[in-house]
């Protein structure tokens, strides 16, 4: 019997939480690294936001692409530049791909997450603008057609948002009274629905609560919250991709 099968036999939970603190620990090193070695800030936080897409498309299921990029409208509007966009890679392309640049239809989205050095009030400020550029953006939804006839128009879900990073600024870290104020300043189109500081924990906000997790494994935490919510999404919308072609031609 290997190391890691008598440990489950042993233990079973206490495998899990201890091959997930394994795989935080690697993530919080390779992040360790950029910041000591990378000089330049702007490649630094590229690197870094590489590090979180590869953890994410890790654990998220094949339905689910995870990038960067910008997401677009059928009106041409353009959200801001997002660090990770976590969209649907089945029944929607994305547009315009150049190297690791696109576009991503607004109805694609199921969740953007921005990739920060550290969560402070700046940051989860500017992780909100980011999810509000997003969420203004129009998405359509047209019938699904089937061999028994057709289903009706998707109602479009909120598109979630979340900042991920190593790091927290406040001293008590996520249970600072000021970062569940900064949390509940943010609301509507600006809200944020999770994130981690991988030094620190995890959090999930629900109807203007905040859960936090223990620092010991928030990554999976993270992850597991994360999979939850987008469950409870269900699929994208269909999009109509007429809408998009009326851009190019008046006669549609």
């Amino acid at each position: 019997m290997n190391k890691a099968k008598k440990a489950s036999a042993i233990d079973g939970k206490h495998f899990l939480r201890e091959a997930f603190a394994a795989e935080q620990e690697v993530l919080r090193l390779k992040l360790e690294l950029s910041s000591k070695s990378i000089t330049h800030n702007g490649v630094m936080g590229e690197v870094n936001e590489h590090h979180f897409i590869e953890v994410l498309r890790k654990y998220l299921p094949n339905r689910y692409a995870v990038a960067q990029g910008i997401v677009v409208d059928s009106n041409g509007a353009t959200s801001d530049q997002i660090d990770i966009i976590i969209f649907d890679p089945q029944y929607t392309p994305t547009l315009l791909d150049q190297q690791s640049h696109r576009f991503v239809p607004a109805e694609a989205v199921y969740g953007v997450l921005e990739a920060k050095p550290t969560i402070s009030k700046q940051y989860l400020e500017y992780a909100a603008d980011k999810a509000a550029s997003v969420r203004r953006l129009e998405r359509t939804s047209v019938p699904i057609r089937h061999a028994g006839g057709e289903f009706p128009p998707k109602t479009l879900f909120p598109i979630l948002a979340g900042i991920v990073a190593p790091c927290v600024d406040w001293a008590d870290g996520c249970k600072s009274s000021s970062f569940a104020e900064v949390i509940g300043s943010l609301t509507d189109e600006r809200s944020l629905d999770c994130g981690i500081a991988l030094s620190d924990r995890a959090f999930q906000v629900s109807n203007g609560s905040i859960a936090l997790s223990d620092c010991h494994g928030s990554l999976a935490v993270f992850l597991f919250g994360l999979l939850d919510r987008l469950q409870n999404l269900g699929t994208v919308p269909a999009v109509d991709w007429n809408r998009y072609g009326s851009v190019f031609s008046g006669d549609l």
